[in-house]
């Protein structure tokens, strides 16, 4: 059978895997026959458009900074797992390009008076805080229709995602052409996630692969040669930190004030009141300590809403514990060690390890 043939043959094959999986291992019930079909269909055209490195670098239609920029994520997808000691496998050694500035969006909801995201759940990844889909319009419609419950909604557009070491992920237009350090930053915590991943609970795994992502810029950024980018990362740092304790500050007033015993329309004009605070403080942020630095004013043009916040907070609410055990740890294995038993613990108790409150459902 020709190469050709052969791939195309696996690639059926995946396909079917997953759209069986999805279709047999599905826990929520809302979930409908086509959404499968987008999911199944939106990784099969990933797999299909991924082509070698090689390939893509000998096409005369490849221009010279996609050459280069494919060069670099090699030479940081070697580094990883060599430095790192990150899973060493065919992820990231291939490169599609999908058309589009993203390769899925995600939807978050919460109840108007909660900052705990609605869960969606299957059958390998378990639940989640958010539902993805492939295709901007889809992930739109199921906004709308989430919205007309009441619920508040965001829709965020996501450059990677992880099929967890089940599948080799491959290099895409949506991210290959970031700046160097935030090129490692992804690769780095995508391939985190095939080290440990914890079902049920999305705030362990994207804050355990941010504080992981940002050990990794900082070892890259040790590398001789890499000195001019120092001052660079170190700004993007402080940014990054301020915007996110400014929005988990605010997440966890609200939270307080769901929380509370007021009556439900005093709930609804404090959340009013804390979001408006939320643009003010922002505004005073962005004017004097970052000296006018604009590069956050697109996220708060949004609707900004419970979702909105519970969306960041996912991200960043439990990274400082994580660096901290990182900082501890003599070297990544030992790293891993740690996360893998930390994984193994009930939620309460993996909480109470890292430092941090027991999880509250939502009232």
């Amino acid at each position: 059978m020709p190469d050709t043939a052969r791939r195309a043959e696996r690639l059926r094959h995946r396909c079917l895997v997953v759209g069986l999986a999805l279709l047999l291992g599905g826990c929520n019930g809302s979930f409908s026959p086509r959404y499968y079909w987008q999911a199944a269909h939106g990784q099969f055209e990933l797999w299909r458009l991924a082509r070698p490195l090689a390939e893509v670098d000998a096409d005369e239609a490849s221009t010279q900074a996609l050459r280069d920029k494919l060069a670099l994520a090699a030479e940081i997808r070697d580094w990883a797992s060599r430095e790192m000691a990150l899973p060493d496998n065919g992820s990231y050694r291939r490169y599609a390009d999908l058309g589009r500035p993203f390769v899925v969006w995600n939807v978050f909801a919460t109840e108007p008076l909660s900052v705990k995201p609605r869960q969606s759940c299957f059958p390998i990844a378990g639940c989640v805080s958010y539902r993805g889909f492939f295709a901007e319009a889809d992930a739109r419609r199921h906004a709308d229709a989430l919205a007309r419950e009441g619920l508040d909604v965001h829709v965020s557009g996501v450059p990677a995602y992880s099929t967890l070491g089940w599948f080799d992920d491959p290099l895409l237009n949506t991210f290959i052409h970031y700046p160097e350090t935030e090129l490692v930053r992804l690769i780095v915590h995508e391939l985190a996630h095939q080290i440990v991943y914890v079902r049920d609970d999305t705030e362990f795994n994207e804050s355990f692969a941010s504080a992981v992502e940002e050990e990794g810029v900082r070892r890259w950024l040790a590398r001789s040669g890499k000195e001019g980018l120092r001052e660079g990362f170190e700004r993007a740092q402080l940014l990054r930190s301020d915007f996110a304790a400014l929005v988990i500050r605010y997440r966890d007033a609200l939270d307080a004030l769901y929380r509370s015993d007021l009556a439900d329309s005093e709930k609804h004009a404090g959340k009013a009141r804390l979001l408006e605070e939320l643009g003010a403080d922002y505004r005073a942020l962005r004017d004097t300590r970052w000296a006018g630095f604009r590069g956050y004013d697109r996220w708060f043009a949004q609707d900004i809403n419970n979702a909105t916040l519970a969306s960041i907070g996912l991200y960043t609410a439990a990274r400082p514990a994580f660096t901290r055990l990182i900082a501890a740890s003599p070297d990544m294995p030992a790293v891993w060690a740690t996360m893998r038993e930390l994984a193994a613990l009930p939620r309460d108790e993996r909480r109470a390890r890292l430092g941090l409150p027991a999880f509250q459902e939502t009232p």
